[in-house]
């Protein structure tokens, strides 16, 4: 078993299988990182800048995690 601790919470991961296991407390702290996480998820609306010939593309952002629960993983 491999542990992770992110926070209050312990994953522990099999590593033969990949199980995740932990304990009912923890579970309760990952519902509520998850929902902390997604707090302020709402729609982020900026205005487009305006286009122009001496412009370059921006470089590709890194992907955001979905979610608190991929973030355990990387």
């Amino acid at each position: 078993m491999a542990e992770r601790r992110r926070g209050d919470v312990v994953v522990s991961q099999c590593t033969s299988c990949e199980g995740v296991f932990l304990q009912r407390s923890d579970l309760g702290n990952l519902v509520e990182a998850e929902n902390d996480w997604h707090q302020h998820t709402g729609p982020k609306t900026t205005p487009m800048p305006r286009i122009t010939a001496d412009m370059t593309a921006p470089p590709p952002a890194k992907p955001r995690a979905r979610a608190y629960v991929e973030t355990l993983f990387d």
